[in-house]
């Protein structure tokens, strides 16, 4: 194990402390190497489809006591005194005897440095006479490239993991996302594994951001037919989430510690969340861009001092045709902005141009440009446009980050990328909700299909909502809606269930939870109890709203209420998410016949079709 299995040690250990190099230590280094005072303890990988382990990864430890226990001391001494080469020897003898001796069945996935890829006794075969004299092949070993150092020479490494190759080995890259280079590393070597690192699947259900970014590494793997494995799961909401990203393999201390002598086979909590009985609910159903910012839309332009010439400046934009706006900033700090149009228009008039051509720049920069943080959202820096100078339209704004220059943007590729948005919104999110739209609401239904569990589809629907809407105003019936989101989420699990707006006053609730008859009847009475503060004391006491008809004569409609049809979805019963929507729809019309609050269960059994109100 190389410098790089800190990653996977560090959080869950105590703090390092401080190690005082010098003679001693070294004495403590060269022991340990001559010795054979490793130890190795293995960590599983899981598959996530085939139920078992692929094989485990080798993690080193130095000896117990010893001021170079932790890896990172361990290697970070190595690298000090120039010994990595010789550790890393080591570590590759003593974990091979190790997994020898253990029995254990699979991939050995072994950690080695790119500078030490051309270690002789990896290229003389020295290391592949170990392994046949220990009884185990090379194509049961990984070799894991861990990236605790910039790589200049892809060709050359390249060419000696295509050596090993040959010899039978397998290639995966380490840490994806943490490295130097490791993205070009893996279009470079095209590795069978390639491992996304803990850093993007901590926290990733509560993280559209690394959900998203995983989702994509997912997509770039299957078109290079490579596999991912993602590191550090901690938890069973991780686990969940990233068995249905469709991710092939796992490891994490939720899937089993580093152990001297791991077990062979899941444990029992393993073996029960890979069965599967939920399906995760994705983070950030949003459309793409929905988190834009400044930085969006951001083009870096060369800025100038304030003192270059006029001359200067003139001349750059003659010659780029395509630059708008050059900035002008003093020490790093933006001080104005010096609009195109306005200085050829100067120079443009007799002798200004030998008048002022020599003169500083800032005479003819705007001194107050509008500057935004980079980490402004689009919609309100749109607002701030709207609200700002006039010139600011046409000139365009700086972007800064703690106050420094970093680039600019300009009104036409902002309002490109807010139409944009809007499109896209309407399809993903309701603007009134910001609840999931039709787009993520058939995803979703289409991975509890694909994902054969139980759930239950609640269509639910608001009756005699215009009249309501046309005596209140479409201010309180916008209120309503609301009202019936809240009450919707309020009700159910948001790590199990999903809440999505149709349009209207029509929602989808998807639920996974076992209780969902409970829920949705105790949504019917807090929608009932928590909407009478919206209805004037006559319409309570009268218990509806009046309306004229066409012909004049007044109606009496009883007050909005909600209905609910339920359709509960057994694995293999539905096919498509329009068969859903459609038995869903069916359902809520049941409901509806009522003159109150209702829900209706409509089972697909024959026998069974159960009405509560």
């Amino acid at each position: 194990m190389t410098a790089n299995e800190a990653a996977l040690v560090l959080p869950q250990t105590p703090a390092r402390q401080h190690v005082a190099f010098g003679p001693v230590l070294a004495a403590e280094l060269d022991r340990i190497v001559a010795d054979n005072l490793l130890r190795t303890v293995f960590q599983p990988i899981l598959g996530f489809h085939t139920r078992g382990y692929l094989g485990f990864e080798a993690l080193i430890r130095g000896p117990a006591g010893s001021p170079l226990e932790s890896p990172p001391a361990l290697f970070e001494a190595a690298a000090r005194y120039g010994q990595t080469i010789e550790l890393e020897r080591a570590c590759r003898e003593n974990s091979l005897r190790a997994f020898a001796a253990s029995g254990l069945a699979g991939k050995l996935f072994l950690n080695v440095s790119p500078q030490c890829l051309a270690d002789p006794c990896l290229l003389n075969g020295d290391t592949l006479r170990l392994l046949r004299s220990l009884g185990l092949a090379p194509g049961s070993i990984v070799i894991e490239i861990t990236e605790n150092q910039k790589i200049g020479d892809f060709a050359g490494v390249r060419r000696l993991l295509d050596h090993y190759r040959g010899l039978g080995y397998e290639i995966a890259i380490d840490d994806l996302g943490e490295g130097f280079s490791n993205l070009r590393l893996w279009t470079e070597l095209h590795p069978q594994y390639v491992k996304i690192d803990r850093h993007f699947i901590n926290g990733i259900c509560d993280d559209a951001l690394k959900f998203q970014l995983v989702r994509s590494i997912h997509g770039l793997a299957e078109a290079c037919s490579a596999h991912i494995i993602a590191e550090g799961i901690e938890s069973e909401a991780e686990f969940t989430m990233v068995r249905d990203l469709g991710i092939a393999y796992g490891q994490g201390y939720f899937i089993a510690r580093p152990h001297e002598a791991p077990a062979v086979i899941p444990d029992r909590e393993i073996r029960r969340a890979l069965e599967g009985g939920r399906i995760s609910i994705f983070p950030g159903v949003r459309p793409p861009h929905s988190n834009a910012t400044a930085r969006t839309v951001l083009r870096h332009v060369e800025p100038v001092a304030p003192e270059t010439m006029n001359d200067a400046v003139f001349q750059r934009f003659e010659s780029q045709p395509d630059e708008y706006a050059i900035p002008v900033v003093k020490d790093g700090l933006p001080v104005g902005l010096i609009n195109r149009f306005n200085l050829i228009d100067r120079f443009a008039r007799p002798y200004r141009r030998e008048l002022f051509g020599r003169r500083a720049c800032s005479q003819f920069m705007d001194p107050a440009p509008l500057v935004v943080d980079h980490a402004i959202s689009v919609q309100e820096l749109g607002r701030l446009i709207s609200r700002s100078a006039k010139h600011h339209m046409a000139d365009g704004f700086i972007i800064s980050e703690d106050s420094r220059y970093i680039g600019v943007g300009n009104s036409q590729d902002l309002m490109a990328l807010i139409t944009e948005m809007q499109i896209r919104a309407a399809r993903y999110a309701n603007p009134l909700t910001q609840l999931p739209g039709n787009v993520p609401i058939d995803e979703h239904i289409a991975r509890l299909l694909e994902g054969r569990v139980h759930f239950a589809a609640a269509y639910c629907d608001l009756d005699r909502f215009k009249p309501f809407n046309d005596i209140y105003g479409y201010r309180h019936g916008d209120d309503m809606i609301r009202i019936l989101a809240d009450t919707l989420l309020h009700h159910s699990d948001d790590s199990l269930d999903f809440v999505g707006h149709i349009g209207g006053d029509d929602f989808l609730v998807l639920f996974q939870s076992a209780d969902w008859q409970v829920r949705c009847e105790r949504a019917l009475a807090h929608f009932d109890e928590n909407t009478r503060h919206m209805y004037s004391a006559e319409d309570l006491a009268r218990g509806g709203i009046v309306t004229e008809d066409r012909r004049g004569l007044r109606v009496l409609h009883p007050l909005p209420s909600l209905s609910i049809g339920m359709v509960p979805a057994e694995p293999g019963s539905f096919h498509s998410h329009h068969e859903i929507s459609t038995a869903a729809a069916e359902a809520k019309r049941q409901a509806k016949r009522e003159t109150h609050s209702s829900l209706f269960i409509e089972r697909r059994r024959p026998e069974a079709s159960v009405q509560s109100t």
